[in-house]
């Protein structure tokens, strides 16, 4: 089991599994504002699920890199979609602010 500190919480999961999936069956909300009705249920195409992540996960793959290189997002962010990506030890969870969460304040921290 891995830990995942986000929210002001701590949760566990297996290793490997998808972010995305343990942070809703968890109950954390990972939309900002409305981005909950319009996106992709983690096909990784919409982006609204960017979330800054420190500790050990998947590298990202084509399509992550594909849909965080194009606006709102840019490829210099250290922004990850919380879709594509699988737990592989201890990490900490940031959400920014923005529809797609590409903004600069901090809507909840790992702490």
């Amino acid at each position: 089991m891995v830990s995942i500190q986000v929210q002001g919480k701590t949760i566990t999961c297996d290793r490997g599994e998808n972010l995305r999936q343990v942070l809703l069956k968890n109950g954390i909300d990972l939309y900002n504002s409305q981005a909950s009705v319009i996106n992709c249920r983690g096909l990784g195409t919409c982006g609204t699920c960017a979330v800054e992540i420190v500790g050990e996960v998947s590298e990202p793959q084509w399509r992550e890199k594909t849909r965080l290189s194009l606006p709102p997002h840019s490829p210099q962010t250290t922004r990850r979609l919380a879709c594509q990506v699988k737990v592989l030890g201890d990490i900490k969870v940031r959400k920014y602010d923005g529809f797609w969460g590409q903004g600069s304040e901090t809507v909840w921290t790992e702490t």
